[in-house]
C-alpha cells in the first residue's frame, strides 16, 4: 500500500506565498514522476504540475507558469510545490500524485496517468 500525505496548504491573502509537500510512503515504492493536481469547487480537477525523476524534467500548466515552482527529492518520494504571487483563482484542493507507470509530459500532465493519489490540502486566497 502506498500513501501519499500532503502539507502545508492555508489561507493567505493575493500576492503571498504558500510551499506545499508531499511525501510517499509504504511498500517499496518507486515513482517514476509525481505531479501537483487542483480541484475548485464545482470544476473539475485539473493539472498544476509535474516532475519526471529520468532526467528532472518538469511541466506545468500554463495558468501557473513563473508563479508555482515544483521540486523533489526521488531517492526520498518527496515532491514540493513553491507557489508565488498567489491570486483568488488557485484557491482549491491541491492533490499529489504519482506514477510508476510514465515520465512523458503527456502522461504526466493527466489525470489517468496517475496510479497513487493524497487526500489533497486546502489552499484559500484571499482577495
Amino acid at each position: 500500500q502506498v500513501q501519499l500525505v500532503e502539507s502545508g496548504g492555508g489561507l493567505v491573502q493575493a500576492g503571498g506565498s504558500l510551499r506545499l509537500s508531499c511525501a510517499a510512503s509504504g511498500r517499496a515504492f518507486s515513482s517514476s514522476a509525481m505531479g501537483w493536481f487542483r480541484q475548485a469547487p464545482g470544476k473539475e480537477r485539473e493539472f498544476v504540475a509535474a516532475i519526471s525523476w529520468s532526467g528532472g524534467s518538469t511541466n506545468s500548466a500554463d495558468s501557473v507558469k513563473g508563479r508555482f515552482t515544483i521540486s523533489g527529492d526521488n531517492a526520498k518520494n518527496t515532491m514540493y510545490l513553491q507557489m508565488n504571487s498567489l491570486k483568488p483563482e488557485d484557491t482549491a484542493v491541491y492533490y499529489c500524485a504519482a506514477t510508476a507507470r510514465f515520465s512523458s509530459n503527456y502522461y504526466t500532465s493527466r489525470a489517468t496517468g496517475y496510479d497513487y493519489w493524497g487526500q489533497g490540502t486546502q489552499v484559500t486566497v484571499s482577495s
